[in-house]
């Protein structure tokens, strides 16, 4: 198939009818650049999800007590740092654990009193729930344990307090209460409201917040593996823990984000067999037009046939210069198409939020490759082996 002179007939042939070869070489494009685009959306917005939620904690178990009214809860069902020990304890999955305990505040603002959710938090919280201390500092084992009146705020809590001001080291008062802030932090991956950190928070060490309510209890904790696989069996004995320290009455909710994690790669694929069956469709299409054209030259080309089989050419090499042409069209198509999708891939990175990678995997690109290529050669069969067993005599008598 690849001897220098069925090169240059292929090429002669292809270039005698340049808008025709353009036009069926379009399809290829089209599809070959389809594939590449579509598996580099598919991966590139899996990445993006996956990490979302990863950035939440891929790794973490979280939970607290279930407060239905179906059945009476005690201060005894509820759960205490103690519980918190003994799960770091009992637990050799969980690597770290952290309590909270929320309560409603108000900031003034002016002559406002704008809502504020107040959350007593353990020294591990910060680390277990992925937060990003934006200025300051975070709460160390001293704050927690001298019941430090200092709070770590969000953006939004500071902007407010503080419009155009540095807020560290100013004076928040709250409620009744008067903190000093230490810190502002934000969620690595915003919850949107969905956790008990909203738009307004301030974080306070947990032993301050005891002192205040008189409240001893943990109303959600958190837990976080170094492992994901570690996550189901850490569920289940954070669960088993809990229902061995309290009475057989007391509902504990222990969930964790691997659902979800499941969840976005099947939706993933999903989507990603979709859109490989559409692009598969695209150079279908293509194909079909390589045979018909393919088809139609062999029909235009049939004296041009009978000469070269009168001076001694084969069926096999009949048949090599005509699956050539088709080759030539798939692969040239499949180039330009990949280079289109490429740079296509390019301009995006550059449209797009930084946190947005959009990377154009090797095997899209080796797989546009070889279906053009595939495409051509299956499509191109038909004419060529039509070709091919063109009878001399006949094919000279063609006008």
């Amino acid at each position: 198939m690849f001897h220098p002179e069925n090169w240059r007939a292929a090429t002669d042939a292809l270039w005698s009818n340049k808008l025709r070869a353009f036009l069926t070489t379009l399809g290829v494009v089209i599809g070959s650049a389809a594939i590449v685009l579509v598996i580099t959306v598919a991966v590139s917005g899996s990445r993006y999800i996956i990490g979302q939620i990863e950035g939440v904690g891929a790794n973490l178990v979280y939970g607290g007590l279930v407060e239905s009214g179906v059945r009476a809860v005690t201060r005894s069902d509820e759960i205490t740092l103690g519980d918190l020990q003994a799960i770091q304890q009992g637990v050799p999955q969980v690597a770290a654990i952290a309590g909270t305990h929320d309560m409603p505040m108000t900031v003034d603002v002016g002559a406002v009193a704008r809502p504020v959710t107040l959350i007593g938090v353990t020294e591990d919280y910060a680390r277990v729930r992925n937060l990003v201390i934006m200025q300051g500092r975070y709460f160390d084992q001293d704050d927690i344990r001298m019941r430090a009146k200092e709070c770590v705020v969000t953006p939004h809590l500071a902007l407010l307090a503080y419009p155009h001001q540095d807020p560290i080291g100013k004076p928040l008062r709250l409620g009744e209460l008067k903190f000093t802030i230490i810190g502002v932090f934000r969620e690595r991956v915003s919850t949107f409201g969905q956790s008990e950190i909203q738009r307004d928070t301030a974080l306070v060490p947990f032993p301050l917040i005891q002192m205040f309510t008189g409240n001893q209890f943990v109303s959600t904790f958190y837990a976080t593996c170094d492992r994901p696989q570690d996550v189901p069996v850490a569920t289940r004995e954070i669960q088993e823990v809990l229902r061995s320290r309290h009475r057989p009455g007391a509902e504990y909710q222990v969930q964790n984000l691997t659902s979800i994690l499941d969840a976005a790669r099947k939706i993933s694929r999903a989507l990603m067999v979709v859109l490989l069956v559409t692009a598969g469709i695209a150079l279908l299409i293509s194909g079909i037009g390589i045979m018909n054209i393919m088809l139609v030259t062999v029909t235009e080309r049939t004296h041009e046939i009978g000469i070269r089989k009168a001076v001694g050419a084969r069926k096999k090499e009949i048949m090599n210069q005509f699956l050539l042409e088709a080759l030539i069209i798939s692969l040239t198509g499949a180039v330009l198409g990949v280079g289109i999708a490429i740079a296509l891939a390019m301009l995006a990175r550059q449209l797009l939020p930084p946190e947005i990678v959009v990377p154009v995997p090797w095997i899209a690109v080796v797989l546009a490759f070889a279906v053009s290529c595939a495409t051509g050669l299956l499509f191109g069969y038909l004419p060529a082996n039509k070709a091919a067993k063109l009878q001399p005599t006949e094919s000279l008598r063609y006008e």
